[in-house]
C-alpha cells in the first residue's frame, strides 16, 4: 500500500497542481478586494465573504487529497451511479421551495447552500467517459450518438427547469469533446451557422432595405443559406463539376435582379423570391441525387431545409420562449438597445472598472468602482473586473496567461492518456474550463451575453470551487494511474 501511495505521489502532475494553487490564491485575493469595506480589513473573519471563501478553499484542499487517495478504478466503476444520483438531485431541486435570485437551483442546508448543477458537470463527464470508453463505441453509429446527446441534454433540461439557463448552457461545451473524439465537422459547422443565423436574423430583423419592404435580417440569412449550399455542393459533390458555381451565379444574379425590380419597378419583399429560390435549389439537388445516387446531395438538402426552419424559428424563440431579462440582455449585447441603467448596467460598470485600472492598476484594495459597490455581483460572476481595476491590464494578462497554461496542460494530459475513458474525461474537463473562462471574461468585457456563470477558482462560492476542484483532481488521479 505504501508503494502505491508513493507511485501516485511521484506520478501526480505537480505542474497542474501548482497552477491550481496559484489560481485559487489569486482568486482569494480578488475576493478580498471585491468584498472589502473601508475600515474593515479583517479578511479572516469567517462571517465575511473572504473568510468564508478561505474556509471553502481549505475544504477544497481536503477534498482534493481525498480524491487522490481513492482508487482511480472506482470512478470508472461507479460512473453511472454517480451520474444517476446527481440527476435525482437536479430533479428534486426543481421542486425546492427556496429561491435565490429567482433560481431554484440551490439546496439549502441550514447556513449552507449547495448548487447541484455545479457537481452534475462532474457526473456527466464521468458517465460520458464511461460510455464512450467502451470497446464497441463509435460515433459513426446512430444509437451511440443519440445516447450521448441524451446524456448531455438530460441534465441541461433539468437545470433549465430550475430557472438556471446559464448553468445549463455550460453543458454545450461537451460537444467540443465530441468533436475531438470523431464527431463529424459538419455538426460543428451547423452549430456555427445556427449562431450566425440567430445573430444576423435578430440583429437586423427590424432594419429595412431601400425598398422599405425587405428586412435586412431575413434577406442576409437567406442569402447566406444559398451561398453556403453552393459552396457545399462545390466541395462535396465534385462528381458533378461546375454545379456549385452555377448555383452561386444563378442565386446572386436572381437576387440582384429581384432587388433592382423591387426598388425601381414594383416593390415587394425580396425574401419571398429567395424562399422560392431555396425551394428550387432543394428540388434541383434532389433530382441530381436520383440521377447520380450521391448521398451528399441529401445532406446538403437537409442542411438547406434545417437552415430555413431554424431561421423561421429564431424570431418565435426570441420573442416567446426567452425570459424578458434574457431578451433584453441579448438586445443590449447586439446593440439593439442601450440600457445603461437596466440590463446593460452590469456590463457598463464592469467596463468602467476595468478601464479605470489602466496598465498597472490601482493596487490591492484601492479600486474605487468595486469598493463603492458600483458593479453588481463583483465578487461572483463579475470578479474579473476587480482584477482589471486593481491589477490593471498587466495583472489581467497574467491571470489569463495562467488560465492558458492550465488549458494547454490539460490538453497535454488528455492526449497522453492510455485509455479512452481517461482521454474523454480529460477533454470534458478541458471543455468545461474553457467554456467558463471564455463566457465569463467575455461577458465582463461586453463580448458575450450575461448568463451568470462563475470564473473557475476566482468567483466567490463553495459549490463552484468544490465543483471545479472535483473535476480537476479526479482527472489528475486518473492521469496519475495511467501507467499503473
Amino acid at each position: 500500500m505504501a508503494y502505491k501511495k508513493d507511485s501516485i505521489f511521484k506520478s501526480l502532475d505537480w505542474w497542474t497542481v501548482l497552477l491550481y494553487l496559484i489560481l485559487v490564491i489569486c482568486g482569494w485575493f480578488s475576493i478580498c478586494g471585491a468584498s472589502y469595506d473601508y475600515g474593515d480589513p479583517n479578511f479572516f473573519d469567517l462571517t465575511s465573504r473572504a473568510g468564508k471563501q478561505l474556509m471553502w478553499i481549505g475544504c477544497s484542499l481536503v477534498l482534493a487529497s481525498i480524491i487522490l487517495a481513492i482508487d482511480n478504478r472506482l470512478y470508472d466503476t461507479y460512473a453511472y451511479l454517480i451520474f444517476g444520483i446527481l440527476l435525482l438531485l437536479l430533479f428534486g431541486t426543481i421542486f425546492n421551495p427556496h429561491e435565490i435570485k429567482g433560481s431554484r437551483s440551490w439546496i439549502v442546508l441550514g447556513p449552507v447552500s449547495i448548487q447541484p448543477a455545479e457537481f452534475a458537470k462532474f457526473g456527466t463527464a464521468l458517465a460520458l467517459a464511461k460510455y464512450m470508453g467502451e470497446y464497441t463505441f463509435s460515433l459513426s453509429r446512430t444509437r451511440n450518438v443519440v445516447t450521448v446527446v441524451a446524456m448531455i441534454l438530460t441534465p441541461m433540461l433539468l437545470i433549465v427547469l430550475q430557472r438556471e439557463t446559464g448553468s445549463a448552457l455550460v453543458y454545450t461545451s461537451f460537444f467540443l469533446m465530441l468533436y475531438r473524439e470523431g464527431m463529424p465537422g459538419s455538426i460543428l459547422f451547423s452549430g456555427i451557422c445556427a449562431v450566425v443565423y440567430f445573430i444576423v436574423g435578430i440583429r437586423f430583423s427590424n432594419v429595412m432595405m431601400f425598398d422599405e419592404l425587405t428586412p435586412w435580417g431575413e434577406f442576409a440569412v437567406f442569402g447566406i443559406i444559398l451561398l453556403l449550399s453552393a459552396v457545399l455542393v462545390k466541395v462535396y459533390c465534385r462528381e458533378v463539376p461546375k454545379l456549385g458555381e452555377y448555383i452561386a451565379l444563378a442565386s446572386s444574379s436572381l437576387i440582384l435582379l429581384g432587388y433592382l425590380f423591387s426598388t425601381y419597378v414594383i416593390p415587394f419583399n425580396v425574401v419571398y423570391l429567395q424562399a422560392v429560390m431555396i425551394g428550387a435549389l432543394i428540388v434541383t439537388l434532389f433530382v441530381y441525387f436520383l440521377r447520380e445516387r450521391i448521398r451528399n446531395f441529401l445532406y446538403i438538402i437537409l442542411f438547406a431545409i434545417g437552415s430555413c426552419v431554424f431561421s423561421f424559428s429564431t424570431d418565435y424563440v426570441f420573442n416567446n420562449l426567452l425570459e424578458p431579462h434574457q431578451k433584453v440582455r441579448i438586445e443590449v449585447l447586439l446593440g439593439m438597445k442601450e440600457d445603461l441603467a437596466g440590463a446593460g448596467y452590469n456590463v457598463n460598470q464592469s467596463k468602467i472598472a476595468i478601464g479605470s485600472g489602466g496598465l498597472l492598476g490601482k493596487g490591492f484594495l484601492n479600486g474605487t468602482q468595486t469598493k463603492l459597490k458600483y458593479v453588481p455581483e463583483q465578487d461572483t460572476d463579475f470578479i474579473f473586473c476587480t482584477v482589471g481595476e486593481e491589477q490593471g491590464f498587466l495583472g489581467s494578462s497574467i491571470v489569463l496567461i495562467l488560465y492558458l497554461l492550465l488549458i494547454l496542460r490539460l490538453i497535454s494530459l488528455a492526449e497522453r492518456q492510455t485509455s479512452r475513458f481517461g482521454r474523454v474525461y480529460g477533454y470534458c474537463v478541458l471543455s468545461i474550463f474553457f467554456f467558463h473562462l471564455f463566457i465569463n471574461v467575455g461577458m465582463v468585457l461586453g463580448l458575450t451575453p450575461v448568463i451568470g456563470i462563475p470564473l473557475p477558482f476566482f468567483s466567490y462560492g463553495g459549490s463552484s470551487l468544490w465543483g471545479f476542484t472535483i473535476l480537476l483532481f479526479v482527472f489528475l488521479r486518473i492521469d496519475a494511474a495511467r501507467s499503473a
